[in-house]
């Protein structure tokens, strides 16, 4: 089959096996941020933006991503990199595994409300496995790109 969409700003045509998720269509086209830890969707590392959507891109077939807009990390460079720097700062990166899905759910977070509450964030990130740190650095790191926002984009201890 046929499947056309637009990938982080570039209209793509590709056959694809029926069966393709879009976890393997967008790894195909170079977006190895995109990652698979579980193939359960319990890890949140394969997340995408779908028209704006985060979804599991594991759990989600490439074809009903037909004609629709898809973001990776590699699509959000800039965003990724200002919040990026906050959850470095706060050492919340030890093996980098988690950040791609991390990140991605942040950004969407922080898109649909630009101050949230701890509980909120903690809600919102409950689908991202990460085994390093606990999460408290990541909440950290949030917190301080949250005063960095309220403050215009000016740094503030950092």
């Amino acid at each position: 089959m046929i499947v056309t969409m637009i990938l982080n700003g570039k209209k793509i045509t590709d056959e694809i096996a029926a069966d393709m998720t879009l976890f393997d269509f967008v790894r195909k086209h170079g977006c190895y941020s995109v990652k698979c830890g579980c193939e359960t969707t319990n890890c949140g590392l394969c997340t995408v933006f779908l028209d704006d959507t985060p979804v599991l891109s594991c759990a989600m077939l490439a074809a009903r991503a037909e004609g629709r807009r898809v973001e990776t990390l590699e699509g959000l460079q800039k965003e990724a990199e200002e919040f990026g720097s906050f959850i470095a700062d706060q050492g919340a990166e030890q093996c980098g595994f988690c950040n791609p899905g991390m990140i991605m759910n942040a950004i969407a977070l922080f898109r649909e409300n630009p101050e949230p509450t701890d509980e909120e964030i903690k809600q919102y990130l409950a689908g991202n496995l990460c085994r390093c740190s606990g999460y408290e650095g990541q909440l950290r790191g949030m917190h301080a790109f949250i005063e960095y926002k309220k403050n215009g984009g000016a740094a503030c201890g950092k």
